[in-house]
């Protein structure tokens, strides 16, 4: 996947609103095909719940405020990955991020579970989202819904991401994933807001499939 060439590009926020035909059909594949998901992944669903229950204890889903298209904020579900106490030590690993710019990453995080391990490896830990999507908060595809203390540090191209409804996948984790640093994931996330559609998101679902079989860095 060839990387848009480094460049200021501004988004035209009229003419991303006005496309009412794809966002409707959108709209109603995403909840049909997350409702279908549910069902079908269900016994794969209780399976890692059972293993994250058995590992620690602990809850097995784990609630992160987001924010979604225009700035509004969200409730996003995945199953939990890390220690229950997680968030209280990442304020220690801050300086360990191997990850440029206004996101955190950790390639050996100590905070991640035996089982979180797996599932995040195979991006198993992002299912629950399904529920996000089913409410609307979330579409299957667009740009990775950042954490408001991310936001706080966006600058106004970087907020440009906020144009449409963030996904479960996008072009980001189908294609470079952990390989670049977040001037590039906007980069990305951008172009995929430029050339939106029906079967440039079908590609992207398609590659994200083949990426649960065979990770591309995910962790």
């Amino acid at each position: 996947m060839k990387l848009l060439e480094s460049k200021v590009v501004l988004l035209n926020r009229d003419k991303i609103k006005s496309r009412f035909i794809y966002h409707g059909v959108k709209r109603v594949f995403d909840f049909l095909a997350a409702a279908c998901g549910i069902i079908i992944l269900s016994p794969l669903m209780l399976i890692i719940a059972v293993l994250i229950k058995s590992e620690d204890h602990g809850p097995v889903f784990y609630k992160q405020k987001r924010i979604g298209q225009n700035g509004k904020a969200f409730e996003m579900y995945k199953f939990r990955s890390m220690f229950v106490n997680a968030d209280q030590m990442l304020a220690k690993l801050k300086e360990q991020n191997d990850v440029d710019g206004p996101m955190f990453k950790m390639k050996d995080d100590p905070r991640v579970t035996k089982i979180g391990h797996f599932i995040r490896k195979h991006s198993l830990d992002e299912l629950p989202q399904f529920l996000n999507v089913l409410r609307g908060d979330m579409s299957l595809v667009g740009p990775r819904p950042p954490l408001p203390s991310e936001v706080e540090e966006y600058s106004e191209y970087d907020k440009q991401r906020l144009f449409v409804i963030p996904g479960c996948t996008g072009l980001w984790q189908a294609t470079e994933r952990n390989e670049v640093g977040f001037n590039e994931m906007v980069q990305l996330d951008i172009e995929y807001i430029q050339r939106a559609g029906f079967l440039f998101d079908l590609w992207i679902m398609v590659k994200t499939v083949g990426i649960v079989i065979k990770p591309n860095g995910s962790y």
